[in-house]
């Protein structure tokens, strides 16, 4: 049984560069998601969501770091403020 310490550390995640996940959702787009995601060793859903995130913004992902740094900091500048991505 865990106790109450053990089960309040976090787990590590792993960060993927934006090259990565064009590469990822480039082949996923030939060879399917289920594929893809059990050969590079991703959950099914985090692929799911970076075609949703990219269809979403329709920019690649190197191009919504900039947009990404921006929220983050009005985040932290104006608390509660929040703000659908375009559409």
């Amino acid at each position: 049984m865990k106790t109450k310490t053990e089960s309040k550390i976090p787990a590590a995640r792993n960060q993927y560069t934006a090259q990565f996940k064009e590469q990822a959702l480039e082949r996923a787009g030939r060879d399917g998601i289920p594929t893809v995601a059990k050969d590079l060793g991703l959950a099914e859903s985090m692929l799911y969501s970076w075609r949703a995130k990219r269809r979403q913004t329709d920019r690649p992902f190197e191009e919504q770091k900039p947009q990404q740094a921006e929220m983050a900091r009005l985040k932290r500048v104006v608390p509660g403020w929040k703000r659908k991505w375009p559409s």
